[in-house]
């Protein structure tokens, strides 16, 4: 009997991906692009879901509309709502989830900048109270860019706020950034806490390892997957088998390569299905 974590070895010895869920277009792959333009490319390039950024300085209930719209017309459903920064100032986490009942998103997206686990936690449960009334899954997304690192710390965070709807985002690229043996912590995760994930591919390290130069890999150096040296077929072996995938490939080359969002949607998702599917068939 296998379980989630068990899988076969592909050609070489390399871990071979067990089948996998709905990919989802992250809303980073297209930045410079609004919210209903992000949907409709999402939808011509056959994506099953996508992520909605929310800037609070320009969204409005106009675009709330319009992006329901979209994704109500396409079939193309709303994995995320991202992000909201929890800060000692304030945070903008009560009005995103509002804009993301309106659009019907099932997660949201948080991070810690500049709060400790204990305290980040307090805001976390009462982000989660809010979107508990419209069904939606808070997630903390560690990053070695911001307060929560580790999957241990966003571990502490979502067991001290204990809500139900509290769980964790795992970005495979965060996790290699952050050090240590996160696939190994990652298998010892409850199934529960990974409603989805974020994928990408990369160079094995970061060029410049300073605070800018992290921050630079992690926008404008992410690769297709199969295109760098990270250990894509082990991350995904390691999730629970069938959530969505978010394919979070941030890169400066892509948006230079492909200036048209349905295009570089297409190049995204193609890939990836490409390599996802060899995966599970070598």
């Amino acid at each position: 009997m296998t379980t989630r974590h068990d899988h076969a070895d592909g050609v070489g010895g390399e871990p071979r991906c067990p089948p996998t869920g709905p990919l989802s277009l992250a809303a980073g792959v297209l930045p410079e692009f609004e919210p209903p333009g992000v949907v409709s490319a999402a939808a011509a390039a056959g994506f099953e879901m996508v992520g909605i950024w929310f800037d609070p300085d320009t969204w409005s209930r106009t675009r709330a509309l319009e992006v329901r719209r979209r994704l109500d017309g396409s079939g193309v459903a709303a994995l995320d709502m991202e992000p909201i920064f929890v800060t000692p100032d304030g945070d903008c986490g009560f009005e995103l989830i509002d804009a993301a009942t309106e659009v019907g998103a099932r997660n949201v997206l948080t991070v810690s900048r500049g709060l400790e686990p204990a305290r980040f936690a307090d805001r976390f449960a009462e982000l989660c109270d809010r979107a508990a009334q419209a069904g939606i899954t808070v997630v903390v997304e560690p990053t070695v860019l911001y307060s929560v690192s580790t999957l241990a710390e966003a571990q502490q965070v979502v067991a001290l706020a204990a809500r139900p709807n509290g769980a964790i985002l795992a970005d495979n690229l965060h996790l290699d950034r952050a050090g240590g043996e996160p696939l190994t912590a990652l298998r010892q995760l409850d199934p529960a806490l990974l409603p989805y994930a974020q994928l990408c591919d990369a160079p094995a390290k970061p060029a410049d390892t300073t605070r800018p130069g992290l921050f630079d890999d992690a926008r404008d150096r992410r690769k297709l997957l199969g295109e760098g040296d990270l250990p894509v077929r082990e991350f995904v072996a390691s999730l629970p088998a069938g959530i969505p995938l978010s394919l979070e490939i941030r890169s400066q080359q892509l948006r230079e390569r492909y200036p048209d969002a349905t295009k570089r949607a297409a190049r995204v998702r193609t890939s990836a299905a490409r390599f996802l599917e060899s995966s599970t068939t070598e």
